[in-house]
């Protein structure tokens, strides 16, 4: 696992290595993460956003997951298919392990 200089990407990090080999890269003022070599996350700021589709978006509204959006050129919203990790799942790598292998999935559909 390549190692990020920011604390809270490498805890994420650590919390989506059950689902693979993990590597970290800075992007977009924030941190992409990729399982396996599929890219499965965002980490901005202290939140972690996890790769969401038509199929698995259902379960993300369940819970109340916010989705990632930025503000682009223009002052327009911006939103991409990610929304943020269920709090609940933040606290260890046995309950993130589902809902990152959702991220896995989505990003195996997306192929």
């Amino acid at each position: 696992m390549a190692a990020p200089k920011d604390a809270f990407a490498s805890y994420c990090a650590e919390l989506l290595s059950a689902n693979g080999t993990v590597r970290v890269r800075r992007m977009f003022g924030g941190h992409g993460i990729y399982v396996d070599d599929l890219f499965v996350a965002i980490v901005v700021g202290e939140t972690l956003y996890l790769k969401a589709d038509e199929k698995t978006l259902p379960r993300f509204e369940a819970e109340g997951c916010a989705p990632f959006t930025y503000t682009a050129k223009g002052k327009r919203q911006v939103s991409l298919g990610y929304r943020a990790a269920p709090a609940e799942a933040m606290d260890s790598p046995a309950l993130m392990r589902p809902w990152a292998q959702l991220a896995v999935d989505a990003a195996l559909r997306s192929r």
